[in-house]
């Protein structure tokens, strides 16, 4: 919703002052559709030869996260706290035989099936059941160091994947201002194709090739560059949820008493997510 209005005021802002000031819309209006197949057709092209159709499609729903915004909320992080809690429980108190079904078929356990919303996450679910998994079959003897390793390479794998729309649109912003010229430069070469008309028609000429440019500016910083961040910030509010997980078990295998381990879990989770300490405390005592 936020992007649509900044959008809207952009617009108004940026063509409202210029009609404020005594510009005047009217030719602005008709060179645009003109540099806008020019400047907009090479955007596409350029996206089209740099990228896959998979990459392609993630860009699309990179846009409809920046639209949706981030993905986990604070009953997310509390969800996560329980579950993976009441999974490192089962591990310390029961053995790694009583933990492998549930790790071995998430889909499948009880425990898991009391957070439906974390099950419909692939991602998240298999860093914990694959983390787990490690720990089952080697029966506890895995260095715990060695398992964080694992562990980050997970997330960063993950995290780079993610990352690759944002990147696709942050590359466009940054041809935008090339592309805007591009469009100009054809612009200022019809132009001297007529350089036997009269001034006025000239000037109109003149004027239409220089809204290429500021089209391409505009794009770029206005309103691409702008979608490239908001989508940054996404993709980094939704990783922090994996490195809570990583904070439990880690802080779990070497052995910290489980109200530490869940606080310092907790208290690592960004303030707008940030579940309070009775919550989460009273939660884990009901369950």
């Amino acid at each position: 919703m936020f992007p649509i209005i900044g959008l809207i005021v952009l617009l108004v802002m940026v063509f409202g002052g210029f009609a404020f000031t005594g510009g005047a819309l009217g030719p602005v209006m008709e060179a645009i559709p003109h540099e806008m197949l020019i400047i907009g057709g090479a955007a596409l092209g350029a996206l089209i030869i740099g990228n896959s159709m998979a990459e392609l499609k993630a860009v699309g729903g990179g846009l409809m996260k920046i639209m949706k915004g981030p993905r986990y909320k604070k009953q997310d992080y509390l969800d996560t706290i329980f579950l993976v809690s009441k999974l490192m429980k089962m591990l310390r108190t029961d053995g790694p035989i009583a933990l492998e079904p549930h790790v071995e078929d998430p889909n499948s356990s009880a425990i898991f099936a009391e957070y439906p919303r974390l099950l419909a996450d692939h991602t998240l679910i298999n860093l914990i059941a694959d983390t787990l998994r490690l720990v089952v079959v080697s029966s506890g003897t895995l260095d715990v160091h060695a398992v964080e390793e694992v562990m980050d390479n997970a997330i960063k794998t993950h995290h780079h994947e993610v990352q690759g729309p944002q990147t696709t649109l942050q590359g466009l912003a940054d041809a935008l201002p090339a592309l805007g010229i591009v469009a100009a430069v054809l612009g200022v070469v019809k132009t001297m194709g007529s350089i036997d008309k009269p001034p006025s028609i000239l000037g109109a000429m003149i004027g239409s090739a220089l809204v290429g440019t500021f089209m391409g500016v505009l794009l770029a910083y206005g309103i691409v560059a702008p979608l490239a961040g908001r989508l940054q910030q996404i993709i980094d509010a939704d990783a922090a949820i994996y490195h809570t997980v990583k904070q439990i078990i880690i802080a779990s295998l070497h052995g910290h008493p489980q109200p530490l381990v869940i606080e310092a879990a907790r208290s690592g989770i960004a303030h707008a997510n940030q579940p309070g300490f009775a919550e989460v405390f009273d939660g884990l005592r009901g369950r």
